[in-house]
């Protein structure tokens, strides 16, 4: 699997100390749709990786304070093979929850989002990075959010 990053400890993106997976792919749609340049642009522009799901899920279990997973980087559902892989192979061994950050609206994914669904302890991050939006405090990340339109659900089978 191509990567840009694997972060084997943070405690910024979800409010429990985790292990992130930054995919390689995005359609830039924040940058098309509000004519600005891309808040992950150093991250597009470093070197790829390739890394095995099974290397992932290694650096998972030797990160002993790593309580979660969360997949983000450019847009995790743009390599969503890649993704629900990943999920089902982390599932066999852990009932962590992973956090999906995308920039995607709820009704763009709705078909990846039910086939991820029924994976048990799922929480998705919607909505686009807008310029010039308030930041607002997301209670199911337990982090800020960029834009104001930005939120975050678990995902229940549908």
């Amino acid at each position: 699997m191509i990567v840009k990053n694997l972060i084997t400890y943070d405690v910024v993106q979800f409010k429990i100390p985790s292990m992130v997976v930054a995919f390689s792919h995005c359609t830039f749609k924040c940058e098309k749709e509000y004519n600005c340049n891309c808040q992950n642009k150093s991250l597009a522009e470093s070197t790829s990786i390739d890394i095995s799901y099974d290397d992932i899920l290694k650096a998972y279990a030797n990160s002993k304070m790593c309580k979660a997973l969360v997949l983000g980087g450019l847009e995790p559902f743009d390599d969503f093979e890649d993704v629900f892989e990943l999920v089902l192979l982390f599932r066999k061994y852990y009932n962590d929850p992973i956090v999906i950050y995308t920039g995607y609206n709820e009704d763009e994914i709705e078909d990846k989002i039910k086939r991820i669904s029924n994976c048990r302890n799922i929480i998705v991050k919607f909505g686009r990075f807008i310029p010039n939006q308030k930041s607002h405090y997301d209670k199911v990340l337990g982090v800020r959010l960029a834009s104001d339109n930005q939120y975050a659900k678990y995902i229940s089978p549908k």
